[in-house]
């Protein structure tokens, strides 16, 4: 609050933290992005707002257009505060400017005032009267502010943090010239991704690898990147292998002034990677002053593996799994499997084999069943290891809920994965989407994928999850805003346009719906030609016979592709599975074959698609039937 002549001056509380930060840096130039990082620590805001704030306070303090005789502006950097700024040291000289009624000394304190909490009053040089009241009013009894907000800055650079800290690991630059070396950097990276997630996850966030890898080869700048993934500091390196040897350099970054705050250059051998991440860590830790408890630190150092041609196994499997293709999940599930035969001991390798497995059925490389029982085989191998890797317990839940329908049992290990990596946007997204989402709770659903966000915020599944999440709870207005945010992110990311086709189908907007399914079928590499031709036949069946004949009309589509078999080539290209054939029947009303298919996809253990029966729109014509009810118990979902 600012006080002046005992009178309060009405001052939103975003301006007043702007003029104390300026205040406690008077004569100093602040950068925007400074000032922006002070005012909002915890959000990601349009420069804008800060502009609002400036023009707020020069008015507040008198100041004419084109007058900077408080708040200069800086051209190309920032703001600087140039009127002359004194401490109040004891009550006598506080009694000058507070009324009679405020209390001449702060709660608890004597005179004079300690200097961490002494108020603040600026001189205007005698430019009459009332400039000089107004002044002595801004920050003349600044109590509140000084004490809440001038002492936090002011203790910045030697007090631990108050606040979780966020940190963005950048891609490592692969500098060794040779593109098969590429896997060694990203591998590095994601290790180092995993290895921080785990090590303080209560003082610091870590932003998950989908989002930290849309930097890669990028040119913009630490201040941008930093602006939009919402960190405090950002780690980046890269790494130069040769005849064994590797150079990996490493510096981080303070996003709010661009000050490095330390670099590194590590000469090693190449198979001594793991002890490079360890002694990474560790210093990272340091720089940004986390207290690790000492079991924290023993788990962070532990070397997962002793041998190192498995470890180099183990990245290229990462790096294959990582690149979401057919060949790429075949390709992974090799190399892991080739590391478990380097050292079958190696924990981390089982529990990328498992997550490996767990996307099989979804790129059409295993069927359902076999991607179920190699995928729990691996990671309960992977616990029985090592039972603190949250990323097996993640893949073990997410086996019990799409292919088991162990929904207790799916819970229990999505809360451990949780409990054990707070950090790991991928256990609160499956968290989400595979055990809150079937059970109906959609609020909470919505709030871990929102936690997913803030961990992955350029995850493009996440996000067009999120937008399928609002429409099965009812929001279409919310649901279409997610959607066109999440495609202005990224309009080439074909997922998402396949769903916002189906939620203008829900609200019968159908020719949208098909011109969004021509967009997701030309981004997934369908001919140009056919994909207009499919769009054409769609709007046809629509305009001649209404919604009935364009039910009709794909249903025979999804038939015909059932009976070809699941496509090998693309994801989401191939058969829509008996459960999308019982969503169709549903839509048309015909209740006896809407439950045969459905019947079919729980003994084919078909995965997702039916754990959301409690959810999706389509079956609401059946909901009323006693087998609806009897198909629910069978798969626990909540009735």
């Amino acid at each position: 609050m600012l006080w002046s002549e005992g009178d309060s001056l009405a001052i939103p509380s975003k301006a007043l933290d702007t003029l104390a930060y300026l205040v406690r840096h008077a004569g100093q130039t602040v950068t925007k992005d400074e000032l922006m990082a002070a005012v909002w620590p915890d959000t990601v805001v349009e420069e804008n707002n800060l502009n609002k704030n400036i023009s707020a306070l020069r008015q507040l303090l008198g100041e004419k257009p084109g007058e900077h005789r408080f708040i200069a502006t800086v051209p190309g950097r920032g703001y600087r505060f140039v009127a002359v700024v004194s401490e109040i040291r004891d009550e006598a000289e506080y009694a000058e400017i507070a009324s009679p009624g405020i209390p001449r000394a702060l709660p608890g304190e004597t005179a004079p005032y300690p200097a961490e909490s002494r108020p603040l009053r600026i001189r205007t040089n005698g430019r009459g009267w009332w400039r000089h009241w107004m002044a002595w009013a801004v920050l003349g009894a600044l109590v509140i502010a000084a004490l809440l907000i001038g002492w936090k800055y002011w203790r910045q650079t030697s007090a631990p943090p108050t606040r979780r800290i966020m940190l963005a690991v950048l891609p490592f630059k692969n500098l060794s010239g040779d593109p098969n070396q590429e896997y060694i950097a990203d591998g590095l990276t994601e290790e180092i991704l995993t290895d921080l997630g785990r090590m303080s996850p209560t003082q610091m966030g870590v932003i998950a690898r989908t989002s930290a890898m849309a930097y890669k080869n990028t040119d913009k700048t630490i201040s941008q990147i930093g602006r939009e993934l919402g960190v405090d500091y950002v780690l980046e390196g890269s790494v130069r292998s040769e005849d064994g040897k590797a150079r990996v350099s490493a510096q981080l970054i303070r996003v709010s002034d661009q000050t490095h705050l330390w670099a590194k250059n590590y000469d090693r051998d190449l198979k001594k990677l793991l002890e490079i991440e360890e002694e990474l860590g560790q210093t990272l830790a340091q720089q940004v002053r986390l207290n690790l408890s000492p079991q924290r630190e023993v788990e962070f150092s532990r070397i997962r593996t002793a041998n190192p041609e498995a470890y180099d196994l183990y990245l290229k499997g990462r790096y294959y799994w990582n690149q979401r293709t057919p060949a790429g999940i075949r390709q992974s599930i090799a190399y892991f499997q080739q590391a478990i035969e380097k050292d079958p001991e190696f924990a981390m390798a089982y529990a990328g084999l498992a997550d490996a497995y767990n996307l099989s059925y979804n790129f059409g490389v295993l069927s359902a069943k076999e991607s179920s029982l190699q995928a729990k085989a691996a990671a309960t191998k992977a616990l029985e290891l090592d039972p603190s890797i949250a990323e097996a317990h993640a893949a073990l839940g997410k086996v019990k809920s799409h292919y088991d329908f162990d929904f207790p049992g799916a819970e229990k290990e999505f809360l451990k994965a949780i409990e054990l990596n707070p950090n790991s946007a991928n256990a609160h997204f499956f968290y989400s989407n595979c055990y809150l989402l079937p059970m109906g709770r959609f609020a909470e659903a919505i709030a871990e994928n929102k936690k997913a966000l803030e961990l992955d915020p350029l995850s493009m599944p996440m996000n067009s999850f999120l937008g399928n999440t609002y429409a099965w709870a009812g929001d279409y207005d919310k649901s279409y805003e997610q959607f066109q945010r999440t495609i202005q992110m990224n309009p080439t990311f074909p997922l998402a346009h396949s769903f916002l086709s189906g939620v203008l189908e829900s609200q019968g907007r159908y020719k949208e719906s098909i011109q969004e399914f021509q967009k997701s079928q030309l981004l997934i590499g369908v001919n140009p030609a056919e994909a207009a031709e499919e769009a054409a036949r769609r709007l046809e069946a629509f305009e001649k016979g209404g919604e009935k004949r364009y039910w009709q009309y794909i249903l025979q589509q999804m038939l015909h592709d059932e009976q070809r078999g699941p496509s090998t080539q693309l994801p989401h290209r191939g058969s829509a599975g008996p459960t999308g054939i019982a969503g169709l029947y549903g839509k048309l009303r015909d209740k006896d074959n809407a439950f045969h298919w459905l019947d079919r996809a729980y003994e084919e253990r078909e995965g997702q698609a039916l754990t959301l029966l409690k959810v999706l729109p389509d079956f609401d014509t059946l909901r009323g039937d006693p087998r609806y009810a009897q198909l629910l118990r069978k798969l626990g979902l909540p009735e």
